[in-house]
């Protein structure tokens, strides 16, 4: 039987350098949670090192936790990339990592700090997973798929590091599972500032850098249940499976 499942799927933790150092593995279980989440993807720049320690932190709980990092591409789009195992979302890290200069300072861009499951420090990241990689929107959308993941482009209606922003407008060879759009547009604008794109799904995430942002611009996915391979019929309108919100 179908059910509905409300889900975050953009949620950066303490190693993003952006986010709020309260970002640890078991107070994002706790708060998601507490909000009535049933999947969270764990999205950090360019990186899913803590993605390990939050879905530790979350067994045993009623709380699925997706693996996934949210890649800035060459043209500085940023594009969520997620997967159903652990090992898909790192071998993805590895190929950023190896296209993915300059080192952090944390006085400009904040600490990056990679966590176990009990919120201790295990240690501190040096690359600088703010910037840019060097690899076009095409090849992370063309690797994030060979690794069998789903491609979101992200918070598209936002004025800086969207396809859109970046690109002017949204390519039709780049073939993305939905569009993320954020809190500051709604239902109505969306349908009329994008109604170009109305073919393609639309979905709402929080890309939560703080505690308190985590479930504020949601939605619901109706699924047989809180996994990733139902998530992705439901980003492709198969058996019944769909996503409660925009389209």
């Amino acid at each position: 039987m179908l059910q509905r499942f409300r889900a975050d799927l953009h949620v950066h933790t303490c190693l993003s350098p952006c986010a709020d150092l309260e970002m640890s593995p078991r107070k994002i279980v706790a708060e998601a949670l507490r909000k009535g989440m049933r999947m969270v993807a764990i999205c950090d720049h360019n990186s899913a090192e803590n993605v390990a320690a939050v879905k530790k932190a979350a067994e045993g709980s009623s709380l699925e936790v997706i693996p996934g990092l949210e890649v800035c591409s060459k043209e500085e789009v940023h594009v969520l990339a997620l997967f159903e195992f652990l090992g898909g979302a790192l071998e993805m890290q590895s190929l950023v990592y190896n296209h993915l200069a300059g080192q952090n300072d944390p006085e400009v861009f904040g600490v990056q700090v990679v966590a176990n499951e009990n919120d201790e420090v295990v240690s501190f990241q040096e690359k600088l997973l703010i910037g840019a990689v060097d690899l076009p929107i095409e090849r992370i959308i063309c690797e994030v798929r060979r690794l069998g993941g789903a491609v979101i482009a992200s918070h598209i209606d936002r004025e800086s590091y969207s396809v859109i922003s970046q690109l002017g407008f949204i390519p039709e060879g780049l073939r993305f599972d939905a569009l993320e759009l954020t809190a500051h547009i709604d239902d109505a604008g969306a349908r009329r500032r994008y109604h170009d794109y109305m073919s393609s799904m639309f979905i709402r995430n929080s890309d939560a850098h703080l505690l308190a942002d985590i479930g504020k611009n949601t939605c619901e996915y109706l699924l047989g249940a809180p996994l990733f391979q139902e998530l992705r019929k439901a980003l492709s309108r198969e058996d019944g499976r769909m996503v409660c919100g925009v389209n």
